[in-house]
């Protein structure tokens, strides 16, 4: 194989380490480095460089560091190595994202909600030697591609772990994490820094772009739902337990009978637990809802006793109370008599008689004695 007189190799910007396709190098040979560029020797798995950007001619006099690897340093006397150039300008538009949704638990509403998150980041190559020794290998190329799909877990990974831990030491719900986005984004490129400073690169500029929920899940919509309900109610001034009440208070409005209205208003009382407004509305709900309202207490005519609403005879005596019940007529003029009313408004007549043989008061105009049977005249 013919000794190669020059090593040179430019490529995409989008390829961050390729390897030169041939191998047979000599004292003599030119190595040219374009500017953003290093090249790195390896050979049987040791790197030697790297070498900056500009003209090199591979003689172990100019350069110590190939010594070891050049064994023979006169005329063309060949030798067998590897030579990689790396790319050290920035690439700023790498872009990652979670493949699926993140199930965190949101420590504001206690409730397992997914999580998508998206974002892009850069990187340079900082450490040549290093860069090919871990990660390159025997590929002929590495790509950011590549790179991608090896750095992916460590992101996605450091992604959960931070939202997560981020939400519990800070009390902040997934919905108002993107408000955080830079503070997060800063944490996590310190976090990544460290893993990927140990492969050689450099991580610049992480961004988190994006942190989601999936607004199709059972649990998001039920959140998205109370928080709006939530909102209205702060906007109009009333609290959930008031608007339970008013349903229940609405349903209960429309059963029949005041029974029914005043259990509904126990059922508030006991189970709900209103405050004072439904309490104060309780009060004056149920002082309505009163029955039919009693007669005032009569009085006996013949001992002047208090007499209930509706007795027929006196408690003490033990009189007949007809003659001195609410809503009587007068036996002559037919005039309505007030409870215990001795004589008619109307036309003096009196309102009750008594028995000539027994004594017994009988109501006015009774034709004959309950008592005795004696006409009453």
């Amino acid at each position: 194989m013919a000794i190669i007189d020059v090593v040179k190799l430019d490529f995409a910007p989008n390829v961050f380490a390729r390897k030169y396709p041939g191998q047979e190098l000599s004292a003599k040979t030119q190595l040219i480095v374009s500017e953003s560029q290093e090249a790195v020797f390896l050979k049987e798995g040791k790197a030697y460089g790297p070498f900056g950007p500009g003209r090199h001619v591979l003689d172990s006099r100019n350069y110590p560091i190939l010594t070891p690897l050049i064994k023979i340093v006169t005329g063309d006397s060949p030798f067998t190595a590897e030579v990689w150039f790396i790319q050290r300008a920035m690439k700023l538009d790498i872009k990652w994202g979670t493949a699926g949704a993140i199930q965190v638990v949101d420590p504001k509403y206690h409730i397992m909600l997914p999580v998508r998150s998206f974002g892009q980041y850069g990187i340079k190559v900082v450490d040549s030697t290093k860069f090919l020794v871990k990660l390159v290998g025997t590929l002929p190329a590495f790509t950011e591609k590549t790179l991608n799909d090896y750095f992916r877990g460590a992101i996605v990974t450091r992604v959960k772990d931070l939202i997560g831990e981020y939400m519990v030491d800070r009390q902040v719900s997934v919905l108002e994490l993107a408000a955080r986005l830079k503070d997060i984004s800063e944490e996590i490129e310190k976090q990544l820094s460290e893993e990927f400073e140990e492969f050689g690169v450099r991580i610049v500029n992480f961004n988190v772009n994006s942190i989601s929920t999936d607004e199709n899940d059972p649990a998001v919509k039920k959140l998205r739902e109370a928080l709006a309900k939530k909102a209205e109610m702060d906007i109009i001034g009333y609290t959930y337990q008031q608007e339970r009440s008013f349903d229940t208070l609405k349903t209960a409005a429309g059963n029949q009978g005041a029974g029914s209205m005043m259990n509904a208003g126990l059922g508030l009382g006991m189970g709900v637990g209103i405050g004072a407004p439904m309490g104060s509305m309780m009060g004056q709900m149920t002082s309505n809802i009163q029955t039919a309202p009693q007669q005032p207490a009569a009085k006996c005519a013949k001992c002047g006793s208090s007499i209930s609403a509706g007795a027929k005879f006196c408690p003490e005596c033990g009189t007949p109370v007809a003659s001195s019940a609410a809503g009587s007529k007068c036996a002559k003029c037919g005039a309505a008599l007030a409870a215990g009313a001795k004589f008619c408004p109307e036309c003096g007549a009196p309102t009750s008689a008594k028995c000539p043989e027994c004594g017994k008061v009988l109501a006015a105009g009774t034709k004959f004695c309950s008592e005795c049977g004696a006409k009453i005249q």
